[in-house]
């Protein structure tokens, strides 16, 4: 099962807040922003209400004419000051024709929109307020009022306006600031979550690496303390580690049991058959040498691959490979007209295999005990980290190597390419087997000494 990093985890978790912090935060700014404005304008209309209410009050009708009244109000009479008024009286024909007007419009005219007309006429007495285009091209907000008043026809409209840029501009200032506190309010929030959820989330990091570390073979249970929450969890799985082990040393324990079980017949049989000479007796003794080889080699795969599903053993490399030189060295001496075989290996003082000390030997010796039985008198041996967790172990001889044919056929089991070399032709084929085991592979090439090259794959433990 590939599980997420926690980095990834993190990272969506602070994305996911840090998204619906904006979004809450932006909906929390557009609502005070139109709140804010929305009361500006109430606020403004006020005034608006009281300035309409004053020139309605105070108009009056004489000689059924319609007098305007006489209004203080300074700016009114400032050309373009920025408040303006108009009393309409509507025609017969539906037409509006103007009675009186502010000085401050000058050479102006405020026109009353078709639209706002109809709302004015759907609801006499009621003051409506909307916006419209005044002098010089400026914003305005309105108010308009249709209104009867005694002595007169026809209905009379009251239309008052002011220049709302002020409204605006405080609007517009309140949006700023609140925007501005907003976005440090939005990082602040972002950046608590970040600290929240990094140091919360601190001791699952720390439980990854307590069962990373153990899978690696550098501690045999889950140590250290960790939060309430997460104490069964780790309990738990202490206690799985524990039942795996005991399932591993019980199937140990049964291999054992069936080595000794088969080894003891076998090895009567070729007692007697060797008490007893003669042709059956030959049968006998080849086909339970066989027999032995055979489950030597079953056995030996069972508990390589028991071995492989705990992997909490980290053997260094190093030293296996320079026991193995120096016996097989010892082993070849009078090889290649006495001149011995000469042994070059190099590896990394830290580099570690992750499984047995036993598997290691059979895998390496295997492999150089090849080399050394077939090359001329020299075989290099190289073990490189390849990977974040794999190792490759490559053996090199100069001897009369394999055509490809040859080389698919020796990693068959018991298969032997030249009947008159001593062995079971069991090698190669237990060096695969052992490899797959551990997740790894075998691969036979060529060598550039001139023979064969033969490559292992294999777990390799963290330094």
């Amino acid at each position: 099962m590939i599980v997420p990093s926690h980095r990834s985890l993190v990272f969506r978790l602070v994305v996911a807040a840090g998204i619906w912090t904006l979004l809450v935060v932006a909906g929390a700014g557009v609502f005070v922003n139109t709140q804010f404005r929305d009361a500006q304008v109430r606020r403004f209309d006020q005034g608006l209400s009281i300035l309409i209410d004053d020139m309605y009050a105070n108009t009056s009708v004489e000689d059924g004419l319609v007098k305007a009244p006489f209004l203080t109000d300074i700016r009114a009479t400032r050309a373009y000051s920025g408040r303006y008024w108009t009393i309409f009286d509507s025609t017969g024909d539906g037409s509006l024709r103007v009675i009186d007007r502010s000085r401050s419009l000058f050479d102006s005219d405020l026109m009353l929109p078709s639209a706002q007309l109809d709302r004015l006429i759907a609801a006499p007495g009621k003051t409506i307020y909307f916006d419209l285009r005044g002098p010089q091209d400026a914003r305005l907000r309105a108010g308009g009022l249709l209104a009867r008043l005694p002595g007169h026809a026809t209905p009379v409209i009251f239309l008052v306006a002011e220049d709302r840029s002020p409204i605006d501009a405080d609007t517009g200032r309140f949006v700023r600031i609140t925007a501005f506190a907003l976005l440090i309010l939005s990082g602040g929030l972002i950046l608590a979550v970040v600290v929240q959820v990094r140091f919360g989330l601190q001791p699952l990091f720390q439980l990854r690496r307590e069962v990373a570390h153990v899978r690696r073979g550098k501690a045999e249970r889950v140590d250290g303390r960790y939060p309430e929450e997460l104490e069964p969890l780790a309990a738990e799985l202490n206690a799985l580690l524990a039942h795996n082990q005991e399932v591993v040393e019980r199937q140990r324990t049964h291999v054992g049991n069936l080595a000794h079980a088969l080894k003891t017949p076998l090895s009567v049989m070729l007692t007697e058959a060797s008490q007893q000479p003669g042709q059956l007796a030959e049968v006998v003794t080849r086909q339970a040498q066989t027999m032995r080889e055979q489950v030597d080699h079953h056995l030996r795969r069972a508990r390589a691959a028991a071995r492989s599903q705990t992997s909490g053993e980290r053997t260094p490399v190093e030293p296996i490979l320079d026991e193995l030189a120096v016996t097989l060295e010892r082993i070849f001496q009078d090889k290649a007209d006495g001149r011995g075989v000469e042994i070059d290996w190099r590896c990394p003082e830290d580099l570690c295999f992750q499984g047995e000390k036993q598997d290691l030997m059979e895998l390496a010796g295997n492999v150089m005990e090849n080399a050394g039985k077939w090359c001329r008198g020299k075989i290099r041996v190289d073990a490189v980290r390849t990977g974040e967790a794999r190792m490759t172990l490559t053996v090199d001889d100069d001897g009369p190597g394999l055509t490809p044919d040859e080389r698919a056929q020796a990693l068959k089991r018991g298969q032997r390419l030249d009947e008159n070399a001593p062995g079971s032709g069991l090698g190669l084929s237990i060096v695969d087997e052992l490899a797959r085991a551990y997740g790894g592979s075998v691969q036979l090439g060529e060598s550039p000494l001139g023979g064969l090259r033969v490559s292992l794959d294999l777990p390799c433990a963290e330094s």
